[in-house]
């Protein structure tokens, strides 16, 4: 049960910040392996780094390891069955969530300052959640896919986590050189309730408290269509995930070592047709429109659940909808923020905040306002951890 595929040795008298990457990005002299092992059986050394590392490694940082990920990044739940689940250090018999579960579990572990994650529809965000640590959703396009393994170009994002708003700040410095917190948080905060699910109770009560202890203005803002965005998020990145993985999937030898679970997603998804996807696709320009008008009424950003329940038990039944918070973010396009907030059922909640597009400095500043707030009012500055 590793956290890392690939264990790399600091150099010696390295000093600069402790960097885990989610082996699907391309790290110079080691294999990537998209935590497959049908990928892992012809993967060489990269030749090159990804061009999201050039501004960590203009800045000294140390590269410990390529963070384990459900296979493929096609899932959420965090599982693999090749290289082991990384064990959630609030708990071992529950999920770390996923797909970028060694990176969230890297940082919550101490095995790094900071970890890169990517995130279709919630890779980054749900983990944060699951293991009690903080994840950037960047806006998409913002930055470079470059060197990173696909598995819907559409939506895939790269961001940083750690466990605190701080460290996940430092991460975007790293990915962007010069990248600063707005000098003040946003003016507002929307909260949206999105019809259509089942949140758990202490989870929705621990955002709404977090919010109220901020100061910030809080309103509650209507936002219909969320689960209608949801739903064709889900057609397109299936759609686009068959064919990224086409290589592995029509070579027969290569198929038969795809996990079970991946492999069946894999093969409900090449029947995706492109009518599917393109009346998926016509669906954004309205989606990303009722998202800025909803924007606009919060004030500035919207809040909500990350996740609408804790993290499940290493053997939960499938069928868990762990992006139904988190994948029309991305149908968006927009950044979003995951910050671990204080609940009544012993584990932490994660607060999600949503901006406009290139509002990461925003999202950072407002995030460590509520966090701020929560610690003074007594809320835990670390939650208690296997290790």
């Amino acid at each position: 049960m590793s956290t890392f595929i690939t264990r790399l040795s600091p150099p010696p008298g390295a000093s600069g910040i402790l960097l885990a990457v989610k082996d699907l990005i391309d790290v110079e002299g080691v294999p990537t392996t998209a935590g497959s092992r049908a990928v892992a059986e012809a993967a060489r050394p990269a030749d090159h780094d990804a061009a999201c590392l050039a501004g960590a490694r203009a800045a000294g940082a140390v590269i410990v390891g390529k963070a384990n990920l459900h296979e493929l990044a096609y899932g959420g739940a965090g599982l693999n069955e090749w290289f082991g689940t990384p064990v959630n250090p609030l708990d071992p018999s529950l999920l770390p969530g996923g797909s970028s579960s060694g990176s969230a579990v890297a940082v919550a572990n101490g095995d790094a300052d900071v970890a890169y994650g990517s995130d279709t529809g919630g890779s980054v965000r749900i983990p944060a959640a699951f293991c009690g640590v903080t994840g950037l959703k960047t806006t998409h396009g913002r930055v470079s896919l470059d060197r990173v393994w696909p598995l819907a170009p559409s939506l895939d994002t790269v961001g940083p986590m750690a466990r605190d708003v701080a460290g996940v700040a430092a991460g975007m410095a790293l990915l962007e050189p010069g990248f600063l917190l707005a000098a003040s948080p946003s003016g507002g905060v929307g909260r949206i309730r999105p019809a259509g699910f089942d949140v758990d109770p202490r989870i929705d009560a621990a955002v709404d408290a977090a919010l109220a202890a901020s100061g910030l203005t809080v309103t509650e803002v209507d936002l219909p269509g969320w689960l209608t965005a949801r739903e064709a998020c889900g057609v397109l990145l299936d759609f686009e995930a068959a064919r990224s993985n086409r290589a592995l999937l029509t070579d027969p030898a290569r198929r038969a070592l795809i996990g079970p679970n991946v492999l069946a997603r894999l093969t409900d998804a090449e029947h995706v047709t492109v009518e599917d996807a393109a009346a998926a696709r016509a669906r954004q320009p309205g989606w990303r429109e009722a998202m800025h008008a909803a924007l606009a009424r919060g004030g500035g950003l919207l809040a909500l659940p990350t996740v609408p329940f804790f993290p499940p038990r290493l053997d939960a039944a499938p069928g868990l909808h762990f992006t139904a918070f988190t994948n029309a973010v991305n149908f968006a396009g927009l950044p979003a923020l995951a910050l671990p907030v204080p609940s009544e059922h012993g584990l932490p909640a994660s607060l999600q905040l949503i901006g406009p597009p290139g509002a990461e400095d925003v999202l950072l500043a407002t995030g460590a306002v509520i966090e701020a707030a929560v610690a003074r009012s007594g809320g835990a500055a670390a939650w208690p951890r296997t290790r």
